[in-house]
């Protein structure tokens, strides 16, 4: 995982989901442990239907996502990461519809460099960048070993390089490295705690890990009740499965 980067941080930090428990002091196993889920049972709606295979990513850029965000949500004590949260899935639904063709952005010019503050200033679409940035990255990593490709580097190198691109210490041709890594996590954060019905958050992972209740449509009997654990599993935006069907 690059360096400044890791799981407790990416799950309470990045992801600044709104949550019914406040979770201020309290530690991610106390959290996990406080609610009484079963693996598999917590009310998950229907994730995208399509699961046989990848609409945008190519094999090679497929294997990259993989690995790369399998580094910055690693499976570990606290739960699946997230490759088993099928976020690489998520990625790829996303990156073929209309964010990732950027089709409600203004893509016109000037283009002066923006300022931080301001948000995605590239020319290059989401798509774009991806495809452009995942070939750059695997091409410099060839030139010590043409046989070679980022995902099938160990993960302490795994590690090394994305820690360099997040400080925008490794250069590569015709992308902007630094804002890659940034898109890649920020969008690695939205598919392990979207609602399901994207692709990513399987089972409900991520909502898991935070306690996070999902889309339960009144939460006000347990609005003023701090310090407890949200005693209901979460529900998606589908609703339960077991309400469809119901009059």
């Amino acid at each position: 995982m690059a360096k400044g980067v890791n799981r407790r941080v990416v799950a309470f930090g990045a992801a600044a989901l709104p949550a019914v428990l406040p979770i201020t002091g309290a530690s991610a196993e106390t959290i996990r442990g406080a609610v009484p889920w079963r693996e598999g049972a917590a009310a998950a709606p229907p994730a995208v239907t399509d699961l046989e295979g990848y609409v945008y990513f190519t094999a090679a850029e497929a294997a990259f996502v993989a690995a790369a965000t399998g580094r910055l949500i690693p499976a570990d004590e606290l739960g699946p990461g997230a490759v088993e949260a099928g976020v690489p899935l998520f990625l790829d639904r996303q990156l073929a519809g209309q964010y990732g063709h950027a089709r409600r952005w203004y893509m016109q010019g000037p283009w002066a460099k923006g300022e931080k503050t301001q948000g995605y200033q590239l020319r290059m679409t989401p798509a774009e960048l991806y495809r452009a940035a995942i070939a750059a990255i695997d091409q410099v990593v060839a030139q010590n070993d043409p046989r070679a490709a980022f995902a099938n580097l160990a993960a302490a190198d795994q590690d090394r390089l994305l820690g360099q691109l997040e400080k925008g210490q490794l250069a590569l041709p015709g992308v902007d490295g630094q804002a890659f890594f940034q898109l890649l996590l920020q969008n690695t954060l939205e598919g392990f705690f979207s609602d399901p019905i994207y692709g990513g958050n399987r089972d409900m992972v991520g909502w898991k890990l935070i306690g996070f209740p999902g889309a339960r449509y009144d939460n006000r009997p347990f609005v003023t009740r701090y310090g407890e654990p949200y005693p209901l599993p979460p529900v998606g935006i589908s609703g339960r499965p077991d309400w469809q069907g119901r009059g």
